[in-house]
């Protein structure tokens, strides 16, 4: 019976997570068909609706690195049955995503607008590669692990997770987080930058910055000097250049 409640809720809110990272992906866009934007029906920017926007992202990025953290997994152990623990992340994650949309405060305000045409699809073009980076990077590592399903089939099926390797496949080798590089491309590349927008890419670009630092304290207490080696080796968001030494 357990069993297939915890299948029933992995792939519910895996369901949840596909719909809502679409969505984010037009929200960005400002895509004109959808009901809520980033630009849709925006203002003159406020102080009330700058704090708003502050504290949506906010909200989702304390959650997003918070609930990641293995402290915050052993503490919540107690209550939470272990199989769907990954994906109650990604469901909380998701409506966190999701009540940004709904209550995000469009500024208008134009910081730039590409009017030519040929550069203007170059910016959409890696504005589409940013996510195809972002969805790759996944199935480069584990993408059914990454999103909670792996851990219910598992435990169906009465096995353990293997235990887990560092491993450099493909982007890997160039970046050691090309997930967040792809997010930084398609957050900002973009042919037309608002205020709403820029105020959205740079706080989750902070936000990306400081998961990111909690990410590698994490790696590095699970792979400890093997990890070191690969952050002296590999740059964190971008290629490193050779004989440039650092890490960034």
């Amino acid at each position: 019976m357990a069993k297939g409640i915890y299948a029933l809720f992995a792939v519910t809110a895996y369901a949840i997570f596909l719909a809502t990272f679409l969505y984010l992906i037009g929200f960005v866009g400002d895509f004109p068909l959808l009901p809520a934007t980033v630009d849709s029906d925006a203002l003159p920017a406020s102080p009330v609706a700058i704090l708003i926007d502050v504290a949506l992202i906010a909200a989702f990025g304390i959650q997003h690195s918070v609930m990641a953290r293995q402290g915050i997994k052993r503490a919540m152990a107690a209550y939470v049955p272990k199989p769907v623990e990954r994906s109650l992340y990604v469901l909380v994650s998701s409506v966190l995503l999701m009540i940004l949309f709904v209550f995000w405060q469009p500024l208008a305000g134009d910081i730039w607008r590409v009017e030519n045409g040929a550069l203007s699809i170059v910016l959409w073009a890696l504005f589409a590669a940013g996510w195809m980076i972002v969805l790759f990077s996944t199935f480069l590592l584990n993408h059914f692990e990454l999103f909670g399903l792996q851990q219910v089939y598992l435990h169906a099926r009465g096995r353990t997770a293997a235990e887990p390797q560092l491993r450099e496949p493909l982007f890997y080798k160039l970046v050691r987080h090309p997930l967040y590089s792809g997010f930084f491309i398609a957050f900002w590349a973009t042919p037309h930058m608002t205020v709403g927008h820029l105020l959205l890419a740079f706080g989750l670009s902070v936000y990306i910055v400081i998961g990111i630092h909690y990410e590698e304290r994490d790696m590095v207490d699970m792979f400890g000097s093997d990890y070191e080696t690969y952050r002296q080796r590999v740059g964190m968001l971008t290629p490193r250049v050779s004989g440039v030494r650092g890490r960034t």
